[in-house]
């Protein structure tokens, strides 16, 4: 999935494409096979007009104004000023919040147009760039978790995967549910892990290339085959065994894109290591992209295997092995929060120099939950986003990893939703640090996965605006206006983008009771003189 990141800002386009439309496609409609992938030149064109859009500037010359965004052909055709005035259609705090409308311009759907009305902020399209879709919302099927710990949550977990091969069903309607919701929110591109092992052989892999398949006109699912246990069943082994034959198998399966491991599990260092040579030999041999769980602690004493990623990765480059275009992802790497400036001077040199094509995921939810529970004062224990953003020039990824397991029992499945979470444990509200934040479940997250190629620029040349040739891939926040905002308290209500087609709606249905003249407060009338006492009779204390 390669994007165009140029901008293509005009103020005075002189071509306007026909507004656009297409039937709005729900999430919750599909429950069966959808038709064939369209080509770019079978997307329908979409106008979102009078909408705010996340300059890369805080200049409010830029910022305040409303803009009307052209879709053609999956793509961003051109973007224009609206308006001169952002607050021209009514007040930021307006109740109840008015939605953006909705309409086709024609019966066969082919132009449509979404008029924001003058609230709402446009994002880049939500990004997961580290989520397990085979362990989601499993929970209530494994055993009550007693002490919360890692080794607890692996046992119960691979218990309750036995069963996975002989309840398919099950399988199946817990990835819809989160790849359901994940649209909801705003999501059109994900890395959805699936297993590979001796107890669920290929169940796993099997569910998710059919919800790949489901989901694939409203959202790109990037299979990651993943190897959870270990390859060298005891410190003996000199041979890998049944579980890397099977995920060796795995990687040939059409449609899968991503293979990882996680080389924690193995026995001994040297194991871990000749797991991580393994697996970046299977993504150059079938031209995919890496994965690691790596780096899983907060032990001061533990070697780092990031550089023993590196050193081999950089090996295949110069040898003509890798194929260009395939990324390396980095998951939870909680150990590097350990790091000394100059172990991050090195990395950065590595990433940003070297340009090797790596990148960092923190996953909050799950790092938060597990790590540090032996000490007593447990550190954030997770990647420190803006501080790396803003010291070292890196574009870490943040991403939800698990949703409702023994790993991570709580939490939602938004990625949005990791904003406030770093603005409080990063303590980081500054605008700046909000746009990072932004950032990390959005270009970063595609980034790790592969989800953009720069043409040999710098990711720092990535913008969240829209990009004139990009594909049109966007959350509309209906009630959030500045990037700031949409970080410290997102909109729950949003509109979902892929290819310039709108594909999923939320909208938060509220009620509150008649508001009344207010009774004399019980408690106030009480403690009052008998002469301020209200001596009418038979008439009410409320109002109509």
């Amino acid at each position: 999935m390669d994007v165009d990141t140029d901008m293509g800002l005009s103020q005075n386009s002189s071509t306007r494409p026909t507004a656009t439309a297409h039937s709005h496609s729900h999430p919750h409609s599909h429950s069966h096979s959808p038709a064939p992938a369209l080509a770019h030149s079978e997307y329908p064109s979409l106008v979102i007009r009078n909408v705010h859009l996340p300059f890369d500037s805080d200049s409010p010359t830029l910022a305040d104004p409303l803009y009307n965004v052209y879709c053609v052909g999956g793509r961003v055709d051109s973007v224009e000023l609206a308006t001169a005035n952002g607050n021209g259609h009514g007040s930021r705090h307006s109740t109840p919040p008015h939605h953006p409308e909705y309409q086709a311009k024609d019966r066969q759907g082919a132009h449509a147009e979404l008029d924001a009305q003058g609230r709402g902020i446009l994002l880049p399209a939500l990004c997961h760039a580290h989520i397990h879709l085979d362990k989601c919302f499993l929970l209530d099927q494994c055993d009550e978790l007693v002490t919360g710990h890692f080794a607890e949550a692996l046992r119960v977990t691979a218990k309750a995967k036995s069963a996975f091969p002989h309840n398919p069903d099950d399988l199946f309607d817990r990835g819809r549910k989160l790849i359901t919701q994940s649209i909801e929110c705003g999501v059109t591109l994900m890395r959805a892990h699936v297993e590979v092992d001796e107890a669920v052989h290929f169940a796993c892999v099997d569910a998710g290339l059919r919800l790949r398949k489901l989901f694939r006109d409203i959202c790109h699912v990037q299979i990651a085959v993943f190897a959870q246990d270990p390859f060298f069943a005891s410190p003996m082994d000199d041979r890998p065994g049944l579980n890397y034959v099977l995920l060796q198998a795995a990687t040939h399966r059409p449609g899968v894109e991503a293979v990882g491991s996680a080389p924690y599990v193995e026995p001994t260092i040297a194991h871990a290591k000749r797991n991580i040579e393994l697996v970046l030999d299977l993504a150059s041999e079938r031209g995919l992209h890496a994965d690691f769980h790596l780096d899983y602690n907060l032990e001061p004493a533990s070697e780092p295997l990031i550089w023993h990623v590196l050193d081999q990765l950089r090996a295949r480059i110069q040898h003509g092995r890798w194929r260009p275009g395939a990324h390396v992802c980095i998951g939870h790497a909680t150990r590097l929060t350990l790091f000394s400036p100059e172990e991050w001077a090195r990395l950065r040199v590595a990433i940003l120099e070297e340009r090797l094509p790596v990148t960092l995921v923190g996953l909050p939810p799950s790092d938060l939950y597990m790590m540090g529970r032996h000490m007593e004062f447990a550190p954030r224990g997770t990647l420190n986003v803006p501080k790396l953003a803003e010291e070292q020039g890196l574009r870490v990824a943040m991403a939800v990893n698990n949703v409702e397991n023994a790993f991570t029992p709580q939490g939602p499945v938004d990625p949005l939703s990791l904003c406030p979470l770093g603005v409080a444990i990063f303590q980081a509200g500054t605008k700046k640090d909000c746009r990072a934040l932004l950032e990390a479940v959005t270009l970063n997250a595609r980034l790790a996965i592969g989800g953009f190629s720069t043409k040999g620029s710098p990711s720092g040349a990535l913008s969240m605006t829209p990009a004139r040739g990009a594909p049109a891939d966007f959350v509309l926040l209906h009630e959030n206006d500045t990037m700031h905002g949409a970080a410290l308290n997102p909109s729950f209500s949003r509109t979902t983008i892929r290819h310039g087609q709108v594909v999923a709606r939320r909208v938060a249905q509220t009620w509150i009771a008649p508001q009344k003249t207010p009774s004399p407060d019980p408690v106030l009338s009480a403690e009052l003189p008998p002469s301020h006492h209200g001596h009418g009779h038979g008439h009410g204390h409320g109002g109509a």
